[in-house]
């Protein structure tokens, strides 16, 4: 059986993954900071998978102890997905006004540690030939007023997987954006608005089961181009 870490996956994205991956025949680690949500996830990724084999792993990944705990829980890995992420500061501001910590904090989420968990599965993904999943936005490359911040955070992710997929030729690289979805982080983004007309979660998680299944080659990827018939997306 194949085994898959996904970071942040209590809510959103990141559980509508999980549960794809799980319905695939993948054994999960899953993470999230908050227990209850991560406990409701795993709960739920069962009952919806009889079967499945998911275990939920507490913490942040901005914490260096957390992602050791993590890698030494997981072992050997066939897919790494590095899903957690920050908006940074709300509501968005201006560059000229962003808070230089909350612009650190988006970076030491958003960037430092997908890299440094990287690091720390590589040896096993040379190995078992695997795979890495950066989930990233196209605040990435379109300028968006008010992204800066988290657009820059996740350009410099794009950055970071393009070079990994260039040093790393056994390795698979994704760097993927699912499209503006209908979920927490996104509506934080526009606080007051209704963003009920944003697809949810799991319609995009055809194309990303797809995209891993078939071992598509290295690169970027929009979940409306994996699966056409999901229509366009923005903001993740």
């Amino acid at each position: 059986m194949k085994k898959a870490v996904i970071t942040g996956a209590s809510h959103g994205l990141g559980r509508a993954l999980a549960a794809g991956l799980a319905a695939a025949g993948y054994a999960l680690i899953i993470d999230g900071r908050d227990p209850r949500a991560l406990q409701a996830a795993v709960d739920g990724i069962r009952a919806a998978v009889p079967g499945a084999d998911v275990t939920g792993l507490p913490g942040d990944v901005t914490d260096p102890v957390h992602r050791k705990e993590l890698a030494a829980r997981a072992g050997g890995i066939d897919l790494l997905v590095n899903n957690a992420s920050t908006l940074g500061a709300t509501p968005l501001p201006a560059l000229a006004d962003y808070p230089v910590d909350e612009l650190r904090a988006a970076f030491e989420t958003n960037v430092v540690a997908p890299v440094a968990l990287v690091q720390l599965f590589l040896p096993a993904l040379r190995e078992r030939g695997g795979a890495v999943l950066n989930i990233t936005s196209d605040a990435a490359t379109e300028p968006y007023t008010g992204w800066g911040g988290y657009g820059a955070a996740k350009a410099a992710l794009e950055q970071a997987s393009n070079v990994l997929a260039a040093e790393e030729p056994s390795v698979r690289v994704w760097w993927t954006d699912p499209g503006d979805l209908r979920t927490g982080m996104h509506q934080a983004a526009f606080p007051g608005e209704d963003i009920s007309d944003r697809p949810l979660p799991e319609s995009v998680i055809p194309a990303f089961v797809r995209m891993i299944t078939e071992r598509m080659p290295s690169g970027r990827y929009r979940a409306a181009e994996l699966a056409p018939a999901l229509g366009k997306g923005e903001r993740a």
